[in-house]
């Protein structure tokens, strides 16, 4: 890996996040190679110094995972900056890819002082709340498209923005089969989908992540969030206007595309 190269692009990178700028695409090897892909993508997050408020999982599809010739998927940093509240505005651009409906968790600040294993027995001691929230998918360079799960794993996992909407304290549901939709309001289109598009079972996503901040060894001393993948894939915005979310037993979320 070449360092100089590394440094340059995670500059430009970091660069177009912060100053909200579309760059020329980033080489293929980075992309490709999901190995190059994170190393990119953390070199550039430890490059931000805005707070982390959580994390997202990507590519949590297994339909996805499997064209993409992926083995697992991947996770990134939120930056306070990008979380918004509900009903907020976003506005995007043309290498914006699309939006996603998701299930969103909060997770105690202890569970960074847990000792043993990561299991999905003592996970749920962990969270407080849940929520449904939309995610804003796109890039800082002038690309189109998926070829590579890198491709939005380089790039910040390809998240602009994350709207959340009312949490709810956590109880134990049947999250793994909840129907989901979400919708244009002007142009009444719809997308439908369903909890169990998410790694079979949204608490598998939060324990794939959870598992991997472990490894990572990423710590924050407060509680934090973790998104856990789209229910409806990604959907994209052909018209601009009013989005909702909704997740059966969690609620509704909004946002206005402009």
């Amino acid at each position: 890996m070449n360092k100089k190269q590394l440094n340059i692009l995670s500059n430009n990178l970091v660069n177009a996040f912060i100053k909200k700028k579309i760059i020329k695409p980033i080489p293929t090897k980075f992309c490709k190679n999901i190995r190059n892909a994170e190393l990119l993508r953390k070199t550039c997050e430890n490059k931000i110094n805005w707070p982390i408020i959580g994390f997202k999982a990507g590519g949590t599809a297994i339909p996805v995972l499997k064209k993409l010739k992926a083995k697992e998927p991947f996770y990134a940093s939120i930056f306070n900056k990008n979380l918004l509240k509900n009903k907020s505005r976003v506005k995007i651009n043309k290498y914006t890819l699309g939006i996603e409906l998701e299930v969103c968790y909060q997770i105690k600040k202890e569970f960074f002082l847990l000792s043993k294993k990561v299991n999905k027995k003592n996970i749920s001691n962990f969270i407080t709340h849940m929520a449904p929230s939309l995610e804003i998918v796109g890039y800082r360079q002038k690309k189109i498209g998926i070829k590579y799960l890198g491709d939005l794993s380089s790039d910040f996992g390809a998240n602009i923005k994350f709207v959340i909407g009312k949490k709810v304290k956590f109880k134990k549901i049947n999250i793994k089969n909840l129907k989901t939709v979400i919708f244009n309001k002007n142009s009444n289109i719809k997308v439908f989908g369903n909890t169990n598009a998410v790694y079979k079972n949204p608490l598998n996503s939060l324990l794939f992540l959870l598992k991997k901040l472990k490894k990572d060894k990423v710590f924050l001393n407060k509680n934090f969030y973790v998104f856990t993948g789209s229910t409806v894939g990604i959907v994209p915005l052909k018209n601009k206007g009013v989005y909702i979310g909704k997740i059966d037993k969690l609620g509704s979320v909004k946002t206005s595309i402009t």
